[in-house]
């Protein structure tokens, strides 16, 4: 039975649920270090008693969670940057939750859901959601966007999906490198656990292989870019493909410190201040509106009270700078 407004404590909830005040607080504010179990069965007693948390609030507001990556690649800063210029202009909340990057983790789907029992809704970005998280948001009757999320083969993802075409980023890099006479690329990316997901590497990388050979170079560390670069050039790479322009700034980093890596081709992927600074030749992302956007049909799905499984497919621009122009010697344009 549901219990009148205003009349059901965190203490009710741990009542219900079986477990210490503390725990529910865990659930709320670090779901990562509570059993999944546990948090399954707090969030459906939560549901139950009609529980929500209300503290702080502004009067009207729409709360949204926003969970990325943040601190593993600054492009989902940017992403978020969008979705707070657009929450200036509603009453809306933006909580942000960081998390690990998908990349980095043996089992990538997120099931320790960083969603509070007061929130409207989920904006979740870059990293896929488990069994145990997706039953939670439905328990709680959350609806939750995907912005960077790509859904496997034949299978679905709950809700709409906000994704640049990074196949097709590839393949722009490709046509380029392959103009200039390039035939071998080399793809630096950073390590990934998991084949459980579908990352944006792996799409840029089918893209750039419709133009070229492609060997993949996983790295982790500096020392690691060192190593892939010099084993490029020794494979007969003459193009160097980053993942993100961090890595492709390391890249870059190695080749202009050693005259006999001076002629390999290097291209990032995001563009930004960083590109830019190194004359860098990079696909330039519209994350700021994918952001933008994600929020848009979060807000939505509140204000019509009907899910949708919309996909918004936005495209990248290649943006040729100085790393990349010049042609193979010999080879003409």
């Amino acid at each position: 039975m549901r219990a009148g407004p205003g009349s059901v404590t965190i203490y009710h909830v741990a009542e219900r649920a079986g477990v210490s005040i503390s725990t529910v607080s865990l659930v709320v504010n670090a779901p990562h270090r509570v059993k999944p179990a546990t948090r399954e069965r707090v969030v459906a007693a939560a549901t139950e008693l009609g529980y929500r948390m209300t503290a702080g609030r502004r009067v009207g507001a729409i709360r949204v969670a926003v969970a990325a990556p943040f601190t593993a690649y600054p492009s989902y800063l940017r992403r978020l940057a969008g979705m707070l210029a657009r929450a200036r202009t509603a009453a809306v909340d933006v909580i942000p939750y960081d998390l690990a990057s998908a990349a980095s983790a043996p089992s990538p789907l997120l099931d320790a859901l960083p969603v509070r029992t007061d929130v409207t809704g989920l904006v979740l970005m870059g990293v896929p959601l488990g069994g145990a998280a997706r039953r939670a948001s439905r328990a709680a009757r959350i609806p939750v966007v995907h912005v960077d999320v790509v859904p496997r083969e034949h299978a679905s993802l709950d809700g709409p999906v906000v994704l640049v075409d990074d196949r097709e980023g590839g393949a722009q890099i490709g046509a380029h490198l392959a103009a200039r006479g390039h035939r071998r690329f080399c793809f630096v990316h950073d390590v990934q656990r998991s084949p459980a997901y579908v990352s944006a590497g792996m799409l840029r990388a089918q893209g750039l292989g419709e133009h070229g050979e492609v060997i993949g170079f996983p790295v982790t560390t500096a020392d690691d870019v060192a190593a892939a670069v010099r084993r490029a050039a020794a494979q007969g790479c003459t193009a160097i493909v980053a993942g993100h322009d961090r890595l492709a700034a390391a890249v870059l980093a190695v080749t202009r410190s050693d005259p006999a890596l001076h002629a390999l081709a290097v291209v990032g992927y995001d563009d930004g201040d960083l590109a830019q600074a190194l004359d860098l030749t990079t696909v330039r992302q519209p994350l700021e509106e994918t952001g933008r956007t994600g929020l848009e049909l979060l807000l939505g799905i509140v204000s019509s009270g009907r899910q949708s499984a919309e996909m918004v497919r936005l495209r990248p621009e290649l943006i040729v700078r100085g790393s990349s122009s010049a042609p193979i010697m010999g080879k003409s344009m």
